[in-house]
């Protein structure tokens, strides 16, 4: 038998403003978490290109560009869209749930 794959909630949905991202840290987890077209997306917050913050820099649709260095990544795949990142970044399942943002947090 299957164990279910635990969860953690994040924030309330109406904490994200539509096309924007928040930080949130949250069990030794920095995370950003993005609102788009009224879907929620959420990845590791730390650039893998340098000590950029995700959450505050640029979000153009399903991309977001890193303050730092402004490489981009694809916030649905975490896939690195722009230089000069090389690495993915991190991305968790947002689950399904009417008021919070719910992320699945995978067994190492």
């Amino acid at each position: 038998m299957t164990q279910p794959v635990p969860t953690l909630t994040l924030c309330k949905k109406s904490d994200v403003p539509e096309d924007e991202a928040i930080q949130i840290e949250k069990d030794d987890l920095v995370l950003a978490v993005y609102h788009v077209d009224g879907e929620f997306f959420v990845t590791d917050d730390l650039c893998t290109h340098g000590p950029g913050s995700l959450s505050q820099g640029y979000l153009d649709g399903h991309v977001i560009e890193c303050d730092f260095h402004a490489g981009c990544f694809d916030i649905r795949s975490g896939e690195v869209v722009t230089p000069p990142c090389m690495i993915p970044i991190k991305t968790y399942k947002v689950t399904e749930d009417p008021d919070d943002v719910v992320i699945e947090i995978p067994r190492d």
